[in-house]
C-alpha cells in the first residue's frame, strides 16, 4: 500500500464556481504540505448533469434550438467560472479548450435533434461532458496555483463493460492502466486530476457508471493505486445519524464500518454511493467522509471493522418513492418454482427489489417507482394477483449486531407505536433493521426513533461535543 498518497474526490457543489474551486486547491495543498501525494476526481460542476440530461432529451424530441440554448447557457457560465479562477495566457489557452468543447457537443446535439432519436450510448456521450469540463478547469486552477496540476481524461483509465448508463467497471483493467498512466505522473511530482463518473469500454466508447459515480471512481482509483487513504469531499460533517434538515440535532459518526456504511448508502443516505466503498473493502483502504466547506472538521471514517458503540444503531435512513407489490397466487400454493417465476419477472425488466416479504401462498416486494412497473405487472398477473401500493417509504436502522440486542424489534416499534407499519424486516442482516411506511409518515418516524435511541449516544462514536456546543449556542441567542 503506498501510504503516502490519498485519492480525494470533490463533488459538484465542491466545484460549482470559481470560490468553490479555490478551497478544493487549498485543501489540496494542505495535503500536499504535509507530505501527501494527491490524486484528484472530480464531479461536473453543481447541476451541470442535470442540464446536460435535459439538453440530450431536448435534442432526442427533435428540440434541436432549446437543446442548444441549454449548451450555450452551459458554455457562458464555464468560461465566466475560468475566467474568476485563472488569468494571463493560460486563461486564453483554456477558453479555447472550452469552447472547442462546447463546439463538439453542440455538434453532438445537432446530430441526436436530426435524426430524433437519444439512444443509452449517446446519451452517456453527452453527459460526459461535465466531467470533461471541470476536470479541465481545475487542473489548470492547480497547475497555476503551484499544485503541478495535470488533467487526465478518465476515459483513458476506467475501463468498462458497454451497459450504456450503468456501466460496470473491470478492475484489473482499470488497475492496470492506472499504473502505466497515472502512478508515473505521481511519482513526477503531479497532481493528476479525473473526471469521476465517466469511463469507456476496451474499444474506447464512452460510458457513464450512473448517477453519483464520481465517488466508485475515486474507490476504483484508490484501489487501483494501492492509495493509503480514500477521500470523499462533499458539502456536509459527515455521516450524521439521520437527515439533519429532518431532525436538527443529528449528530457526526466519528466512525462506522464498510459495511454499515454500504448499507446506509444503499437504503437512502446520499453521502455515498452505494456501490463506493466496494474497491476500498477489498483492499482494506480507509475511507473518509469530509466537508470542503467546513475542512477543519474531522468527518467521518469507515474502516474494516466497526468501533465498540454502546448505542445499537449508528445512524437511520429514509428512501421514499417506492412501491409495495402484492403477488398472490393461491393455485400455485406448494408449487415448485414460483419464486424463481416471480422474481424472473423482476430481472427480465432489470428492477431492483429493496425488501421481500413471504408467506405459502403470497410475496410482497418493494422497488424503486419504476416506469417499467405497468409492464412488470402485467406480466406477474399471467401466474397470479397482483396489487399496487405507491407513495410508500422504506425506513433503514443499522447498526453493529443488532441480533444481539434483545428486545431491539419491541423498543423499535414502542417508539413509532403511532405510525402504521406495512411490512417489517429483522434477521436477513445481522447490521439492518427496516420497515415500510406511507411516505408522509417518514418524518414523524424518523424524529421518533432518533429521540429514543440517540438521547445518550456513545461519545467514543458520535460527535456530542458538537451538538451541546449548538444546543449553548441557540440557548444563548
Amino acid at each position: 500500500m503506498r501510504d503516502s498518497l490519498v485519492v480525494m474526490k470533490f463533488g459538484g457543489t465542491s466545484v460549482e464556481d470559481a470560490k468553490a474551486m479555490e478551497r478544493t486547491a487549498a485543501i489540496v495543498r494542505g495535503r500536499r504540505e504535509r507530505g501527501k501525494s494527491a490524486v484528484v476526481v472530480v464531479s461536473a460542476m453543481a447541476k451541470v448533469t442535470d442540464q446536460l440530461l435535459a439538453a440530450a432529451s431536448a435534442a432526442g424530441r427533435g428540440d434541436r434550438p432549446g437543446a442548444l440554448a441549454i449548451a450555450a447557457r452551459l458554455r457562458n457560465r464555464h468560461i465566466e467560472t475560468a475566467a474568476d479562477l485563472i488569468s494571463g495566457e493560460r486563461l486564453a489557452k483554456l477558453q479555447i479548450a472550452l469552447d472547442r468543447e462546447f463546439d463538439a457537443l453542440d455538434d453532438l446535439l445537432r446530430g441526436i435533434a436530426a435524426v430524433g432519436e437519444l439512444t443509452p450510448r449517446t446519451n452517456d456521450l453527452v453527459v460526459s461532458f461535465g466531467e470533461r469540463l471541470s476536470s479541465r478547469m481545475v487542473a489548470e486552477a492547480f497547475d497555476q496555483r503551484g499544485l503541478n496540476g495535470i488533467q487526465v481524461d478518465a476515459r483513458t483509465c476506467i475501463i468498462t463493460d458497454s451497459h450504456y448508463g450503468k456501466a460496470a467497471p473491470i478492475e484489473s483493467a482499470i488497475e492496470q492502466k492506472l499504473l502505466a498512466l497515472v502512478l508515473p505522473l505521481i511519482e513526477d511530482g503531479k497532481t493528476p486530476v479525473l473526471g469521476g463518473f465517466i469511463g469507456s469500454t476496451a474499444e474506447g466508447i464512452t460510458t457513464t457508471l450512473g448517477r453519483g459515480g464520481s465517488d466508485y471512481t475515486a474507490a476504483l482509483v484508490g484501489g487501483g493505486l494501492h492509495a493509503g487513504a480514500i477521500e470523499i469531499w462533499t458539502d456536509v460533517n459527515g455521516i450524521m445519524t439521520t437527515d439533519p434538515r429532518i431532525c436538527p440535532d443529528a449528530l457526526r459518526v466519528k466512525t462506522i464500518s464498510f459495511e454499515e456504511a454500504a448499507e446506509l448508502a444503499y437504503f437512502g443516505a446520499k453521502v455515498l454511493h452505494p456501490a463506493t466503498i466496494l474497491p476500498a473493502v477489498q483492499k482494506s483502504i480507509p475511507v473518509w467522509v469530509l466537508n470542503s466547506r467546513n475542512a477543519e472538521n474531522e468527518g467521518t471514517k469507515i474502516t474494516a471493522m466497526a468501533a465498540k458503540c454502546a448505542s445499537p444503531f449508528k445512524s437511520i435512513a429514509a428512501k421514499k418513492k417506492l412501491t409495495i407489490i402484492d403477488v398472490v397466487a393461491s393455485r400455485m400454493l406448494m408449487s415448485h418454482g414460483y419464486l424463481k417465476a416471480v422474481f424472473d419477472v423482476f430481472d427480465k425488466y432489470e428492477c431492483a427489489i429493496d425488501m421481500v416479504s413471504t408467506s405459502e401462498v403470497s410475496i410482497s416486494l418493494t422497488v424503486d417507482s419504476n416506469q417499467r412497473l405497468p409492464e412488470i405487472c402485467a406480466e406477474l398477473s399471467k401466474i397470479a394477483d397482483v396489487k399496487m401500493e405507491g407513495h410508500k417509504a422504506l425506513v433503514c436502522l443499522v447498526g453493529e449486531d443488532i441480533r444481539g440486542h434483545n428486545g431491539i424489534a419491541g423498543q423499535v416499534f414502542s417508539a413509532i407505536s403511532h405510525v402504521n407499519v406495512r411490512m417489517i424486516s429483522q434477521g436477513a442482516s445481522e447490521i439492518n433493521m427496516s420497515f415500510m411506511i406511507d411516505e408522509e409518515d417518514v418524518e414523524e418516524a424518523v424524529r421518533s426513533l432518533h429521540a429514543v435511541f440517540f438521547a445518550d449516544p456513545d461519545e467514543n462514536v458520535f460527535d456530542v461535543a458538537a451538538r451541546d456546543a449548538q444546543v449553548q449556542l441557540v440557548s444563548k441567542v
